[in-house]
């Protein structure tokens, strides 16, 4: 899979947000694969739908110049999940809006790499992107998220949790709440 060209790296005390790298397809499959990690993501993904889903990280970098970044272990290991910035892909009330993300591998949950990433992730978007505002949501159950959110000094205004317009009713997962942050 050719990856197309993404802005330099950033680096963190402990982390490295970098561009994909062909390599990064297995473990990336195998982070997929787990279904702790997608407890709330609608389930894991076999490796056709992890090859998929990097194709779609790589559309978002062509098309934008900005994405989800792979996250690398400093001087430890090559690739633990993935930080950054995607346009979101739905119409809700919020939008259009710039969301940020991330995703680790099990091993390398409860170390604090997320809140690590993410100011990296959002400076970027302030600085760099120009935008006014980012967003994150998640499942109102996916506590371990909403309190990297909080960290983060994202707000939340409950009259603005959403339900997903791309799960059907009735589906565990549909209610979502969202969080904001604004350019200070």
């Amino acid at each position: 899979m050719l990856m197309p060209a993404q802005p330099t790296n950033m680096e963190t005390q402990r982390l490295i947000l970098r561009p994909w790298r062909e390599e990064d397809i297995e473990p990336f499959a195998a982070m997929s694969a787990d279904p702790a990690v997608a407890e709330y993501l609608g389930g894991p993904l076999d490796r056709a739908g992890a090859e998929a889903a990097m194709a779609r990280i790589a559309a978002h970098f062509d098309e934008h110049g900005f994405g989800f970044w792979a996250l690398e272990l400093k001087g430890a290991t090559p690739f633990i999940g993935f930080a950054g910035l995607q346009h979101v892909g739905f119409d809700a009330p919020f939008t259009p809006a710039v969301e940020i993300g991330w995703r680790l591998a099990r091993e390398h949950w409860g170390k604090g790499y997320a809140t690590e990433a993410a100011p990296a992730a959002i400076a970027f978007g302030f600085e760099t992107l120009g935008l006014d505002e980012i967003v994150a949501f998640t499942v109102p159950a996916n506590l371990h998220s909403r309190a990297v959110m909080e960290r983060l000094g994202m707000s939340r205004n409950p009259a603005e949790d959403f339900d997903h317009p791309r799960l059907p009713e009735g589906h565990p997962l549909k209610r979502h709440v969202l969080y904001r942050i604004a350019l200070a």
